[in-house]
C-alpha cells in the first residue's frame, strides 16, 4: 500500500465480525428456514402447483432454503475458523452460490411472469403454463449450477496466518479469475436482474394506471415492495464487492480504505442475506390468500389451533379445490 511501508494489518476485522456475524447468520437461518418452509407447505397442501407462478414460488423457496442451509457453517467460521475440512469447504461454498444465483434468477422470472399476466394477458393464457414454468425453472437451475462451478473448484480449506480459512485460491494468473468472479456476481446478481425488473415493472405500472381494478392499488404496492426490497438489500453488497475488486487490482491502494471496505463487506453481505427471509413476509402481509392459507395450516395443528380459537380466528377458508385464486389478470399480483 502506498500510504505506509508496513503491511496493511487487518487483524481487527476478523475479531469484529466474530462478535456479531454468528448471531445475525443464525437469525437469518431461523427466519429463512421457517418462512420458506411455510411457503413450501402452503404450495403443496393448498395450491397444488396449478400455475406457473406456483412453480416459480416453489423454486424460489427451495433456492432460499438452499442458501440458508449454508449459513450455520459460515456462522461457526465467522466465530472461530474453518474446521469442516476441504471437501465441505467446496460443497458449502458451491451450495451457497447456487442458492444465491437461483434465488435472484427466480425473482427475475417472477417479474417476467407478472409482466406477461398483466401486460400481455391474452398471450399469457397460452404461455403461462405449468409445463413452461417447469422448463424455465430447469434452465435456471442449470445456469445457477454452471455459474457456481468455479467456486466449487477453487474453494479450499488452508492455513493462513495460523488461521484455517475457506475461500477460493486461484491458480496461475489469479487476477483474471478474481475479476471474472467479482464481475460474474455483479452482472448475474444485479445488473441483468435489475434491467429485467425495471422494464417489467415499469410496463406493469403503466398498464395498471390505465385499467380500473379494485386490486390495482394492492398490485402496485406489491410491485414497489418487491423492487425496493431487492435493490435496498442487494445493491450495497454489489457496490462494495466491486470496490474490493479495485483494491485487489491495485487501483485503490490506501490501507484505511481497504479496511473500511472489509468492514462494509461484512455489513452489506449480512444485509443481503436477510433478503431470503423477506419474500414470505411480503406474501403474508400483502397476499391475502397466503395469509389465509397460513392460518388454515396452523389451525390444523393442535397447539396453534387453540391459539386461533382463543383469538377468534377459526374462520373457514376455501382451498384451491373449491375456489380458484389465480387469474390471468391483475389479480395475479396476490402472489399466493
Amino acid at each position: 500500500y502506498d500510504d505506509s511501508s508496513k503491511p496493511c494489518s487487518k487483524e481487527g476485522i476478523k475479531k469484529f465480525g466474530s462478535h456479531f456475524l454468528p448471531t445475525l447468520y443464525s437469525l437469518v437461518f431461523l427466519l429463512g428456514l421457517v418462512g420458506n418452509s411455510l411457503v413450501i407447505l402452503v404450495l403443496f397442501k393448498y395450491k397444488r402447483l396449478k400455475s406457473m407462478t406456483d412453480v416459480y414460488l416453489l423454486n424460489l423457496a427451495i433456492s432460499d432454503l438452499l442458501f440458508v442451509f449454508s449459513l450455520p457453517f459460515w456462522s461457526y467460521y465467522a466465530a472461530d475458523q474453518w474446521v469442516f475440512g476441504d471437501r465441505l469447504c467446496k460443497i458449502i461454498s458451491w451450495i451457497y452460490l447456487v442458492g444465491f444465483y437461483s434465488g435472484i434468477f427466480f425473482i427475475m422470472l417472477m417479474s417476467i411472469d407478472r409482466y406477461l399476466a398483466i401486460v400481455h394477458a391474452v398471450f399469457a393464457l397460452r404461455a403461462r403454463t405449468v409445463n413452461y414454468g417447469i422448463s424455465t425453472s430447469l434452465i435456471v437451475w442449470l445456469v445457477a449450477i454452471s455459474a457456481s462451478v468455479p467456486e466449487m473448484i477453487f474453494s479450499e480449506s488452508y492455513k493462513e496466518r495460523n488461521h484455517t480459512t475457506c475461500k477460493p485460491r486461484y491458480p496461475g494468473n489469479s487476477t483474471n479469475w478474481r475479476i471474472f468472479s467479482s464481475l460474474e456476481v455483479n452482472i448475474l446478481g444485479l445488473m441483468i436482474p435489475s434491467v429485467v425488473m425495471i422494464f417489467c415493472y415499469s410496463m406493469i405500472i403503466k398498464t395498471l394506471l390505465y385499467c380500473r381494478s379494485e386490486k390495482k392499488n394492492k398490485a402496485v404496492k406489491m410491485i414497489f415492495a418487491v423492487m425496493i426490497v431487492f435493490f435496498v438489500f442487494w445493491t450495497p453488497y454489489n457496490i462494495v464487492l466491486f470496490l474490493q475488486l479495485l483494491v485487489g487490482l491495485g487501483i485503490i491502494t490506501k490501507c484505511e480504505i481497504s479496511k473500511d471496505l472489509d468492514y462494509a463487506m461484512q455489513g452489506t453481505e449480512t444485509l443481503a442475506f436477510f433478503h431470503c427471509c423477506l419474500n414470505p413476509i411480503i406474501y403474508f402481509f400483502m397476499g391475502e390468500k397466503f395469509k389465509k392459507y397460513v392460518k388454515l395450516l396452523f389451525k390444523s395443528w393442535a397447539v396453534p389451533r387453540m391459539f386461533f380459537k382463543r383469538c377468534g380466528l377459526l374462520t373457514t377458508y376455501h382451498t384451491e379445490s373449491t375456489s380458484s385464486f389465480h387469474t390471468q389478470s391483475t389479480g395475479d399480483q396476490d402472489a399466493l
